[in-house]
């Protein structure tokens, strides 16, 4: 949520922004950045990958940055303020536990319904569409025979 609120907070239009579980932020379709978490022991090392003057040119998926959609912050800058964010969400977090947190998850995220792709760790692959985040964070597909399949890591792709 960190991230997600820096990089609104810059953008003159931020109609668009959506978080794209479980770790990009996408403007419109095309991906704005992402988020690597690896645990080491009771430690986790995060990092965020931000478009911030330039983006990639892919093949596979539009991608944009910040300054493409107008923003005028350089690196330094957007990093201090993802670091009061960061502050400011992980005191929420220890104070209120994970709920506010997946609260704005949800706020942010694609509507309910938005048709995806899911490409679990084992390989397989589900197609439906985004119902909810679950309190823990796991993601809730609805597929089409009505069954929900829940998820606890994967890539998502937008249909």
């Amino acid at each position: 949520m960190a991230l997600e609120e820096t990089v609104r907070a810059v953008l003159a239009d931020a109609g668009a922004l959506r978080i794209k579980w479980p770790n990009d932020l996408l403007l419109g379709r095309a991906k704005l950045s992402g988020i690597l978490l690896e645990r080491v022991d009771e430690w986790v090392v995060i990092g965020f990958g931000v478009n911030v003057t330039h983006h990639p040119d892919l093949a596979d998926r539009a991608t944009t940055s910040l300054h493409a959609a107008g923003a005028t912050i350089d690196a330094a800058a957007l990093q201090g303020e993802l670091a009061a964010a960061l502050s400011h969400w992980h005191a929420r977090w220890r104070e209120e536990g994970l709920a506010p947190v997946a609260e704005r998850w949800r706020e942010r995220a694609h509507s309910p319904g938005t048709e995806l792709r899911a490409r679990l760790p084992d390989g397989s692959e589900w197609h439906g569409r985004y119902e909810t985040l679950e309190p823990g964070g796991a993601l809730v597909l609805r597929l089409a025979d009505g069954s929900a399949r829940v998820m606890h890591a994967g890539d998502i792709f937008l249909l």
